[in-house]
């Protein structure tokens, strides 16, 4: 179906050299504009992210530090990005919790006025997942076929996890039956901690997950600012993160 347009909208991704939206770089952009007659024109731009892109990040996206250590930098081409984007709404996937912001940082760092807040966002993922429901029911119907009587009584859910975990081996040839790799491919992040406040970097230093300190390393927070380890450990925290938490600490001490 044609979308019905009162401006024009720009559907773009970004391979970068990390997911840390503060401190990480776009290495590519690409997107697709469509105007108010429906008409598309497209660009792929790669860029010099003036940084390290890290080797696990390369294997992900395929984009090396050769591939882009002669290209431009997001700065050189700021302004003109800034004139494509102008007045046109934006769309992605899973792009309002990533792409969007990491743009919007690019261009603050650039000194590019553009004000993307007037803009409108469709976010294709968010989209998807609101229309198919991720619950344990509709796993169990689309997997299994069947309708999970009982739901959310902790016998037939825990009955019908099993069977969904089975039946998606079946399905997906990409899943190895091996529990420490299904672990490993559905973790949202590598926890420290099992609430996810402290997890692994890609270097496997342990870094905060949460408020003004997220992404440093915890070692070096506790050393700089010592009096936020007694504010978590009096802190609505989980008695696990606190175990956690001073563990790091008695190791850098050790150290």
């Amino acid at each position: 179906m044609r979308l019905n347009l009162k401006n024009p909208i720009i559907f773009f991704d970004l391979e970068t050299t990390g997911i840390n939206i503060a401190s990480d770089r776009i290495v590519e952009i690409s997107y697709l504009k469509v105007d108010l007659n429906g008409n598309e024109s497209s660009k792929t731009l790669r860029l010099n992210p003036e940084m390290p892109i890290p080797e696990k990040v390369v294997a992900i996206h395929g984009i090396s530090n050769e591939d882009v250590k002669d290209a431009p930098t997001f700065n050189e081409v700021a302004k003109s990005l800034a004139r494509d984007f102008e007045g046109c709404d934006l769309g992605g996937y899973n792009s309002v919790r990533f792409d969007i912001p990491l743009l919007a940082e690019e261009f603050l760092r650039s000194g590019v006025d553009i004000d993307l807040k007037r803009r409108k966002f469709v976010d294709v993922q968010v989209i998807f997942m609101k229309n198919e429901p991720r619950t344990l029911s509709a796993a169990y119907k689309f997997f299994v076929n069947k309708e999970l009587s009982n739901a959310h009584s902790a016998e037939a859910d825990t009955m019908a996890t099993y069977e969904v975990l089975q039946a998606q081996l079946d399905r997906y040839s990409n899943l190895e039956n091996d529990i420490g790799k299904l672990a490993e491919f559905s973790a949202h992040t590598r926890n420290v901690d099992f609430a996810g406040r402290i997890v692994y970097n890609e270097e496997d230093v342990e870094v905060f997950n949460f408020g003004k300190y997220k992404g440093t390393p915890v070692s070096e927070v506790l050393e700089k600012d010592p009096g936020y380890y007694g504010w978590m450990m009096k802190g609505d925290f989980p008695l696990f993160t606190k175990k956690v938490l001073t563990s790091i600490k008695l190791s850098s001490i050790k150290k």
